[in-house]
């Protein structure tokens, strides 16, 4: 019988998952989370739905719209977590997980 938190997407889940806690812990001791540094780098984008109603996770650079709010860390958080947790789409989650790509625990098959 398989166990199946040993299948490869629930190592990924817990992967990320991992490292956004350790992003919380960055974020409480006042530094910069690696998830707010690949935004900065234009790895991927965590924005407002254009409705204000909901976030969403973009890959790779994406213009800022001119009225822009940037979106909170712990709601960002928030937001990875439950889709991480409810609908889990490959391709999103390894686009979040590879911001952490330099980890030891990283795994090449990870990538988007």
């Amino acid at each position: 019988m398989t166990n199946l938190d040993d299948t490869p997407v629930a190592k990924l889940d817990e992967f990320v998952l991992a490292r956004l806690a350790e992003d919380e812990e960055r974020v409480r001791d006042g530094e910069l989370p690696l998830l707010d540094e690949a935004e900065r780098r234009g790895r991927l984008r965590i924005m407002y739905a254009d409705d204000r109603d909901g976030l969403i996770l973009a890959g790779g650079p994406v213009e800022a719209m001119e009225d822009r709010h940037p979106v909170p860390f712990a709601e960002k958080a928030e937001f990875l977590r439950r889709e991480i947790s409810g609908a889990h789409d490959d391709a999103s989650v390894k686009l979040i997980a590879s911001v952490y790509e330099a980890h030891p625990d990283w795994q090449d098959g990870w990538r988007p």
